[in-house]
């Protein structure tokens, strides 16, 4: 098969969407299918990347300090692209920006398209100036509207596909989580990185991965390890960027631990392996997760799990079994206890660690990348049993097809415009 991919954000850059299509494409290439991504030019260059397997087209990156970036558009250069490609299928990663310019290639040729709801979007909001209970209703609706659009859907996660169906999404969903490399992440070097980043070999490390960002709750986190380390030795590694770095050290300099927070910065690759691998616990509070991708690097990796009770968390992490799962809105002095728990008992954390690795195995990349290409050939199938237009309406069939999808992409747009409205003149007329 032929399978083009658009996305809003991708490698370089470090974060979950990025990696769950570097990943998809490289085990669907190692299936022997063509991948061709289709993403936004970034600041540095891949090493290793070629114009047959990436399409960058430019943008403004990060925009407002998000994990996005701004399409800006440049005519026929998508279309030449699409046309010397040829592709059996299209993959959308995101219901806006290149996912606009997905839904037109996959309508004006007449070729099936498939979204995957990578995003909780509503709990970005605050990265555009606007940020209401308006905005997350509108792109709420948006997503929804645009997943409506598609003729089939992948949720990375049972409580996220749960939700879409709550949320109005009639077509068919699947459930198929980005997979994890199991041998790559037993091979991390723990002492290589704690020498790296002058940690003793004894000392205790409490650690997380991950962009550092408002809607990944690290205040909260970064409080609850404050609050233990108060009391106990150890310190908290922290592997990862972002605007949420300067609340993070002010929480440990109110603390006084200032000498006890490492910020390591971005790591991948064999550096982040290391990284995992050089914890001896993994913490975890975000509430936007569609999937938990660094839940299941991280068992990989050996390590148990205390984390927030969220969507694609408690798919990973079972109460009790292998790490804690506590409810959502569990106060910051439950966490920090739960974490001095953790270590009061090191016969059930290495239970704990045992239940991880075997957690992790049931996320392996082989077996998702194989569910992918089932949900791409039962969609071919189905798209072939459904076409048949005679040979002398095709030129006809294509300009409906082109204005059809510019009225479908405006009446969405519209359609979240008016929900949002209602849904918030609703609440707004609630009696408290």
């Amino acid at each position: 098969m032929n399978i083009c991919m658009f996305t809003n954000t991708y490698l370089p850059h470090i974060g979950g969407v990025a990696r769950s299509v570097a990943s998809y494409a490289e085990d669907l290439r190692k299936m022997g299918h063509r991948v061709l991504i289709i993403a936004p030019t970034f600041a540095e260059e891949v090493e290793g990347e070629t114009e047959e397997e990436v399409l960058r087209v430019p943008a403004i990156q990060n925009f407002n300090g998000s994990d996005f970036s701004m399409r800006i558009a440049v005519p026929f250069l998508i279309t030449n692209k699409i046309d010397e490609f040829h592709p059996d299928i299209i993959h959308s990663h995101h219901p806006y920006l290149l996912g606009d310019a997905a839904m037109r290639v996959a309508r004006r040729r007449n070729l099936p398209l498939l979204f995957t709801h990578n995003t909780l979007y509503e709990q970005y909001t605050h990265y555009v100036p606007l940020d209401s209970e308006a905005m997350k209703q509108f792109v709420i609706s948006l997503s929804t509207q645009y997943a409506n659009l598609c003729q089939r859907v992948v949720a990375p996660s049972h409580s996220i596909a749960k939700l879409l169906r709550e949320r109005g999404v009639i077509i068919p969903l699947e459930e198929i989580p980005t997979g994890v490399d199991l041998n790559f992440f037993k091979s991390g070097n723990g002492e290589k990185f704690r020498q790296a980043h002058a940690i003793d070999a004894k000392e205790r490390v409490i650690g997380h991965v991950g962009r550092l960002a408002p809607e990944k709750n690290l205040c909260y986190l970064a409080e609850a390890v404050a609050s233990f380390l108060d009391h106990h030795t150890g310190v908290f590694l922290i592997v990862g960027a972002g605007p949420s770095e300067e609340n993070i050290r002010r929480i440990f300099r109110e603390h006084q631990l200032e000498e006890r927070l490492i910020l390591a910065g971005e790591h991948s690759g064999q550096d982040l392996t290391d990284a995992y691998r050089a914890m001896d616990l993994f913490v975890f509070a975000s509430q936007s997760e569609t999937q938990g991708m660094v839940l299941t690097e991280a068992m990989a990796a050996g390590q148990s799990v205390i984390a927030l009770d969220a969507s694609g968390v408690r798919e990973v992490v079972t109460e009790g079994l292998n790490g804690r799962l506590l409810v959502a809105e569990a106060p910051v002095e439950i966490f920090a206890e739960t974490i001095h728990d953790f270590f009061q008992n090191l016969e059930r954390a290495e239970q704990f660690r045992q239940e991880a690795l075997r957690t992790a195995e049931t996320f392996s990349r082989e077996s998702c990348a194989k569910k992918m290409v089932e949900v791409y050939q039962s969609m071919l199938w189905e798209h072939k049993k459904a076409s048949g237009t005679p040979q002398e309406f095709l030129d006809w069939d294509k300009l409906i097809r082109a204005l059809n999808v510019e009225w479908q992409l405006i009446s969405e747009k519209a359609a979240a415009t008016v929900n949002a409205f209602i849904e918030t003149a609703g609440k707004q007329q609630k009696p408290d």
